[in-house]
């Protein structure tokens, strides 16, 4: 299939002020958390909140700070988190995208509202 990417925008809630940033962000439905580099955190001001211990493809151990609070938009729908500041690419997480209803389509390489519910995310609360 290869990869699937999604243009983002990231905001900070805690400073709405602050300009956001428009960026593409590389999404990875075996991942559960949104990862954002070091320069991102930065221009956002985002603050660490915790550390968090996380093992990467190569099996090994790092500890890695966890900030926030951080808005995720794409298209009409977002929702709010934390964040694990790693890497040098954004990467949208599982738990953001099922958090907003969006899928990853094969034939276009990219992530979309989930075709069930194209008008409003759609969650299961039972």
């Amino acid at each position: 299939m290869g990869y699937a990417f999604a243009r983002i925008t990231l905001k900070n809630p805690s400073n709405p002020a602050l300009q956001s940033l428009d960026v593409d962000a590389l999404a990875d439905t075996g991942a559960l958390h949104l990862c954002i580099p070091e320069h991102v955190a930065a221009q956002l001001e985002l603050k660490e909140i915790y550390k968090r211990e996380v093992t990467t493809a190569d099996g090994k151990r790092h500890v890695v700070p966890y900030v926030g609070p951080v808005q995720v938009i794409l298209g009409n729908r977002g929702c709010f988190g934390g964040a694990i500041v790693m890497g040098d690419q954004v990467l949208l997480g599982a738990v953001q995208m099922e958090d907003m209803d969006l899928v990853v389509s094969p034939p276009e390489r990219k992530v979309i509202p989930n075709p069930f519910s194209p008008n409003i995310p759609a969650a299961l609360a039972k």
